[in-house]
């Protein structure tokens, strides 16, 4: 079992992150890589849907990467055995673009309590300062939500540009540098950011959002998870098994259907 020490624990506590893990064999760090490649060749609407959207509906072998035990056994570590998949995506930059990721808490807008939430975010390509690693305040998360302004930005990945309307302290900064197949593990509430890929290589990392079972929609609403570990004895969510295969029709078209809405959902607020 590849868990997490009594002293690796407290120190997620304390900072709210912890990195840098191996948990990618070659063969799963390729199979992954090769999901991006079928990705591609998809029209550029739907790309950018399958990259950024629960990903794992459409591809068995990111469904089997979030059921990964090197990645779950440290997972269990910081929320229990009870265990389930709330999304999983890439964030991908290519090379010298001008995406990047404004400072932001991640539970701002995802509605879920309480914060027994992490993600595991998973490197398949060199993730450098040079290539625009995430880049962490530590502690940040035991404080509450701070305001965030939605900037829409076109370059910023995040679905409404959403950035942290207060500075946060760059000498307490930390880069969160990972090579492919190794992954880091940060808060849902800790202040965190990326800059632009500066490097000739795309920067690729497969983001993994795991909830305990006992979370639930603050708003009363049921949402869809994937459950990977334990039991769920809350029923807090409806379960989803993800794909079956590659690319099944089925299951293309099933995400295409909620990407759409979401984008409506989001036209509609951005006004």
């Amino acid at each position: 079992m590849n868990g997490l020490s009594e002293a690796e624990i407290r120190t997620y506590r304390d900072d709210g992150v912890l990195f840098p893990f191996p948990v990618l064999s070659d063969a799963e760090l390729a199979a992954a890589l090769a999901v991006v490649d079928r990705i591609d060749t998809f029209p550029a609407e739907q790309r950018a849907g399958l990259l950024l959207a629960r990903t794992h509906w459409v591809s068995k072998t990111l469904c089997d990467l979030c059921r990964n035990p090197r990645i779950l056994d440290r997972v269990e570590g910081l929320i229990g055995p009870n265990i389930l998949v709330w999304g999983a995506n890439f964030f991908l930059k290519e090379p010298r673009s001008p995406a990047y990721v404004g400072w932001h808490q991640d539970a701002t807008y995802w509605g879920l309590e309480p914060a027994d939430i992490v993600t595991a975010w998973v490197a398949l390509t060199p993730s450098t300062v040079e290539s625009g690693c995430m880049r962490v305040a530590p502690g940040t998360h035991r404080g509450g939500i701070v305001d965030h302004v939605e900037t829409w930005q076109p370059d910023n990945l995040l679905s409404r540009g959403q950035e942290i309307a207060v500075e946060v302290d760059q000498d307490t900064v930390v880069d969160v540098v990972l090579r492919p197949g190794e992954m880091s593990l940060h808060h849902v509430k800790i202040a965190h950011n990326s800059e632009p890929n500066r490097a000739s290589h795309r920067r690729i990392g497969f983001a993994i959002r795991y909830v305990a079972a006992h979370v639930r929609q603050g708003s009363g609403a049921r949402d869809l998870a994937m459950q990977v570990r334990g039991e769920d004895r809350w029923n807090y969510f409806e379960h989803d098994e993800g794909a079956k295969g590659e690319f099944l029709p089925e299951d293309v078209a099933r995400h295409a259907e909620a990407w759409a809405a979401g984008r409506r959902a989001l036209a509609k607020q951005a006004g």
